[in-house]
């Protein structure tokens, strides 16, 4: 779940600021296929790569992270 929050964020994101998945993965020295995953939600970005696709997309960590909602236990 909290994959899929993050890949919709960092796709969101990727999109507004005009950048295709081939650009960023090959900025970020990772792969299409590892970039496309995260985006899908299939694999959770690890905290390094999440501060330099911030960095990339000219963005703060804070403001690609999901929203924290409140769980309902």
């Amino acid at each position: 779940m909290e994959a899929e929050k993050w890949g919709r964020r960092i796709r969101a994101f990727r999109k507004l600021k005009g950048y295709t998945q081939e650009r960023l993965a090959k900025e970020l020295g990772i792969s299409v296929s590892i970039l496309g995953e995260i985006e899908r939600g299939n694999r959770l970005p690890p905290e390094e790569l999440v501060q330099q696709i911030a960095e990339r997309l000219n963005i703060s960590v804070e403001e690609l992270a999901p929203p924290h909602s409140e769980s309902k236990e």
